[in-house]
């Protein structure tokens, strides 16, 4: 199973919603794997990454000369059942795009990947690979808060989800039912930023101390 998280606008918790999802799902019998396009989720899953550590955008630079399993040579442990491929350093380039996106469609685990915000505005190689992971994807969720701006620019995004997480806020007008009908998809999860789960963010320990009340309202989103 492969599932992208994106959002069309930054700091609308799709880092802590990814990593949520990856704990969650790495407590299955095949485990779990994380991959990080953002930049964030080493730090929200509180891994501690080495400056110079390699990651996907390393892979994709290098190019076809890769040996097959170079790509997992990069994991690292999170968690019993879960592991992380972090971001690496420099540009995404876009030229093994489908190469990846069928590598990680491929995984016998559950692979979560962390896409960060995606906008017409986003360079074009870094879209182009979010775009074709989000082609191979069982799941493409759109995370979202019931925010009017928030709606619009995913209306204009460049890639269409499957479905949507949506980001409780207090006090907004825009229900789930208007989130679905705005987009034209269903809403699979709706999520609350309570003080629970603030403080396993703000600690970096998501990963060892998942907010019971974050993964139950995550069980359907993928």
């Amino acid at each position: 199973m492969l599932a992208c998280c994106w959002s069309s606008k930054g700091g609308s918790g799709t880092t802590v919603v990814a990593a949520a999802l990856a704990v969650a799902l790495s407590k299955s019998r095949d485990g779990a794997l994380i991959v990080d396009l953002a930049g964030d989720t080493p730090a929200v899953l509180g891994v501690t990454e080495e400056p110079a550590s390699a990651g996907v955008a390393d892979w994709l630079d290098v190019g076809e000369a890769v040996p097959a399993d170079g790509l997992a040579r990069l994991e690292v442990p999170v968690r019993p059942g879960l592991a992380l491929l972090s971001r690496g350093s420099g540009a995404l380039r876009a030229s093994r795009s489908a190469a990846f996106a069928a590598l990680l469609a491929a995984d016998p685990r559950s692979v979560v990947v962390d896409a960060g915000a995606v906008t017409p505005a986003t360079p074009d190689e870094g879209a182009a690979l979010v775009g074709a992971v989000a082609a191979h994807a069982d799941h493409s969720l759109l995370v979202v808060r019931p925010c009017y701006l928030a709606l619009r620019r995913a209306a204009l995004a460049p890639i269409r989800p499957t479905g949507v997480v949506l980001v409780a806020e207090a006090g907004r007008a825009l229900t789930a039912s208007d989130v679905e009908q705005l987009l034209g998809v269903p809403v699979q999860a709706t999520v609350s930023v309570t003080a629970q789960v603030a403080r396993a963010v703000d600690a970096g320990l998501l990963a060892s101390r998942l907010p019971r009340t974050l993964e139950r309202e995550l069980r359907h989103a993928a």
